[in-house]
């Protein structure tokens, strides 16, 4: 964890619970208030954030640019081109990331990543690689869960 500098997110079962609504323009989603508190602590001590998600939706737009994300990728269900621009973008390399996903088209980065992360409803493929399974359920406060452990232990901890 000591050399974690960006924190890469999925949205749909990881922000969220999986579940949307139409409002009767939009598809609209459920964010965790604490994943938000937690994602602001990471990128106000130092840390990186991105999102790359296969969904192309106002409400992400809205959610990243309110939290300040730096790295928004929509429309990804192949993830990996994204990741690699991510990589050049940033000048951070995978073993500087850690990533939370929870569906098969998060596999190919939670092999990448030096800290792959998921929530306990991902499915079976995500669940039997990741480094940590959140204790608490995708979009209500397993963000936080992995932002606080990434506080606590990553390259910014300043040994707190």
């Amino acid at each position: 964890m000591k050399n974690i500098k960006m924190l890469v997110l999925d949205v749909d079962g990881v922000l969220t619970d999986t579940r949307i609504w139409f409002d009767g323009k939009e598809w609209r989603r459920f964010f965790s208030i604490r994943d938000g508190v937690g994602i602001k602590r990471l990128i106000d001590s130092g840390y990186k954030i991105a999102v790359i998600t296969g969904t192309k939706a106002e409400d992400i737009r809205t959610r990243v640019k309110n939290l300040g994300i730096q790295y928004l990728y929509e429309g990804a269900l192949d993830k990996e081109p994204s990741f690699l621009q991510l990589q050049q973008e940033s000048g951070v390399k995978p073993e500087e990331m850690a990533y939370i996903g929870d569906d098969i088209f998060d596999v190919p980065l939670l092999q990448t990543v030096a800290f792959g992360a998921t929530v306990p409803e991902a499915v079976d493929e995500v669940l039997e690689i990741a480094d940590y399974v959140t204790r608490r359920p995708g979009g209500m406060g397993a963000v936080r869960e992995v932002c606080d452990y990434i506080y606590k232990y990553g390259a910014f901890s300043s040994g707190r």
